[in-house]
């Protein structure tokens, strides 16, 4: 029997006199075996980008505006423009700025995708269209008050955001947005050390904290700091995981290190609902 390693020797009879067919062969199968590799490094070593967008609202008027922007227009222009998930949350009932704030967070690929939003959007007949008492609204009826966007960039040890699934209502789930501001560069560097080769992502992971991401702000209004989102199916898992997580041997040995001290300057917790339209 003529195996495949006997069929392509050099001296074997039938490879004898086809030199370029064996060499075409080769040639075409190291390149596969390349890019093969190649795209499957890229793949590992790539990170999300991610984008926040914090909307300031007046009161219920603007709100319902918003509302209806983002359910109706944003949302299916950003999904035609490649984003398959986008996150609508709003400030749980006992928060002061419950009404008044809506953050929408989204996922790019790159900083070039990121780039390139806003012209696919100004390029979508349908969102312009759609959106048009919203982004054009006279002055003197305006939508929002102000908005605000922080771009950040995933965490080595936290490379890919995780959408996750749960059986509750929106209206039960609770997403908590935390954001950790650190005094110096160097000290919030710790910071981040800490969550990446301290352990203390894995450590979220091992409990079933089910974060959506975590990630370093690279533009934003109170840098330098970091970001990152824990969901829960209600408030009483909110609660309970927590409580795992402060009494925690692994944590308690963590946070006890000189070199993890005084690291953050100021600590900002959101509890978020996510709105009836929103993707998770």
């Amino acid at each position: 029997m003529i195996t495949f390693t006997d069929y392509y020797k050099p001296n074997h009879p039938n490879t004898m006199n086809q030199p370029m067919r064996i060499n075409s062969f080769s040639r075409s199968f190291i390149l596969m075996a390349f890019l093969a590799l190649f795209s499957v490094s890229a793949m590992a070593g790539s990170r999300d980008y991610y984008q926040i967008q914090v909307f300031r609202l007046t009161g219920k008027a603007q709100e319902a505006k918003l509302d209806n922007y983002l359910k109706n227009a944003y949302l299916p222009a950003i999904h035609r423009a490649g984003i398959p998930k986008v996150g609508v949350f709003k400030p749980v009932e006992s928060d002061t700025t419950s009404g008044k704030r809506v953050y929408v967070w989204m996922s790019f690929k790159s900083l070039d995708q990121f780039s390139k939003i806003q012209d696919v959007l100004l390029k979508d007949k349908d969102f312009q269209a759609k959106g048009i008492d919203f982004l054009g609204a006279p002055v003197d009826q305006k939508p929002f008050v102000r908005k605000e966007s922080i771009l950040l960039k995933a965490f080595p040890d936290a490379p890919n955001f995780f959408i996750p699934t749960y059986s509750t209502s929106p209206s039960e789930r609770i997403y908590e947005l935390r954001s950790y501001e650190g005094p110096t560069d160097n000290l919030f560097r710790q910071k981040a050390k800490m969550f990446n080769e301290g352990g203390e992502i894995k450590l979220f992971n091992s409990l079933g904290f089910n974060t959506v991401f975590n990630a370093e702000v690279i533009s934003g209004s109170t840098m330098p700091n970091l970001m990152y989102m824990t969901s829960f199916s209600d408030m009483a898992s909110h609660d309970a995981h927590w409580k795992t997580f402060g009494s925690h041997p692994d944590w308690k040995k963590l946070s006890s290190m000189d070199e993890y001290k005084n690291t953050v300057s100021k600590a900002v917790i959101l509890l978020l609902h996510p709105t009836d339209y929103s993707d998770f």
